[in-house]
């Protein structure tokens, strides 16, 4: 056997053996001076031509395992390095020094996406409108009065006179929307932002969230909006919460009612939270009155519809117990993470 050539081989390779290095650099300098076509384990290839035929085999054998061997260690390098993160090239200087807190979806998001999946068991489709509206769509097709306090700078955001443009105050502008542009019958909830002009604090905000519902039919009757009431406050709250039904008014409406539901932290016995009553409000409710049915050119000889709102800041309220509603709107990762378990 070509002594010399086994000599070179073995001595090469205890040289890389021995080989070490601090970053991802010298790691690709080594590859260079060992694998490359101009570096050290290609050279011996280039003299392999010399070696008598007779040994060829052998050489050729001890070659391709050193070449190998220099291809399995300088990985091995390589994947230390970047595993154990001790090259400064791998330092990510746009990380924040402290780790980044993730949240979760929102709560409101949460509530929002069970009231609209139990409407749409009872056939409801989703409608949206613009949250930027007219006077006409917001306030006078649904019967509210020209001196109605809702009508005045101090509870609504007005961007402008003449036209009244304003921020609507309540989702009831969709509902008029769907109904001057389709034919009954009309099964719609419409979830969305509101604004109102009030003080921030614990209990009130300038915006918050509403879904309401709409449903527009041949004999509709306060029986079925009762009945949809009940199934929708047993499926949001449990199987035993009760409801009952309060004389209001509402200038959409006629007749009006508020709706309360069985307190479900005391079961209706009585506690700080219900004040003691067994009851909490949570939506308003009641038949669509005549005159905004005419509005929107529809028969209300005809036709007849019930109509609900409710916000969704309340019912959050109610299954989650946030007391202060202004932490809704502060992204604060802390109270988000609270609700990863209700996904």
């Amino acid at each position: 056997m070509n002594v010399l050539m086994i000599e070179r081989i073995n001595a090469l390779r205890a040289e890389i053996a021995a080989a070490t290095a601090a970053s991802l650099d010298e790691v690709e300098a080594l590859r260079i001076k060992y694998l490359s076509k101009k570096g050290a384990v290609s050279a011996l290839m280039n003299d392999f031509r010399a070696v008598p035929a007779e040994e060829k085999r052998a050489v050729g054998q001890a070659i391709n395992e050193l070449k190998a061997f220099a291809t399995e260690h300088i990985n091995t390098l390589r994947d230390n390095l970047s595993s154990g993160g001790n090259d400064a090239d791998l330092l990510d200087l746009t990380r924040t020094p402290a780790p980044l807190r993730l949240g979760s979806r929102h709560p409101l998001s949460l509530v929002r996406e069970q009231i609209i999946d139990i409407f749409r068991r009872l056939g409801f489709t989703i409608a949206e409108g613009p949250e930027v509206e007219d006077d006409w769509h917001v306030f006078e097709s649904l019967n509210f009065a020209p001196d109605h306090p809702a009508r005045d700078m101090q509870d609504t955001f007005f961007i402008s006179r003449e036209p009244d443009v304003l921020l609507r105050t309540h989702t009831s502008s969709v509902q008029t929307r769907v109904m001057t542009s389709q034919k009954p019958p009309i099964r719609i909830i419409c979830p969305g932002r509101v604004y109102r002009n009030e003080a921030i604090s614990a209990r009130a905000h300038c915006f918050f969230h509403q879904v309401e519902a709409l449903y527009i039919d041949k004999n509709v009757t306060f029986a079925d909006l009762r009945q949809t009431l009940l199934y929708f406050a047993r499926e949001m709250f449990g199987r035993e919460t009760q409801i009952r039904l309060r004389p209001s008014y509402f200038p959409f409406t006629e007749p009006s009612a508020e709706m309360d539901i069985s307190c479900n932290l005391c079961g209706g016995k009585g506690c700080s939270f219900c004040k003691h009553t067994g009851w909490v409000e949570i939506l308003g409710c009641g038949m669509v009155d005549p005159a905004v049915l005419e509005a929107c050119g529809i028969d209300p000889k005809e036709y007849s519809g019930f109509a609900l709102g409710m916000g969704i800041e309340r019912i959050t309220n109610l299954k989650y117990q946030v007391k202060d509603l202004r932490m809704f709107s502060e992204n604060d990762t802390r109270f988000l993470e609270q609700f990863t378990a209700a996904h």
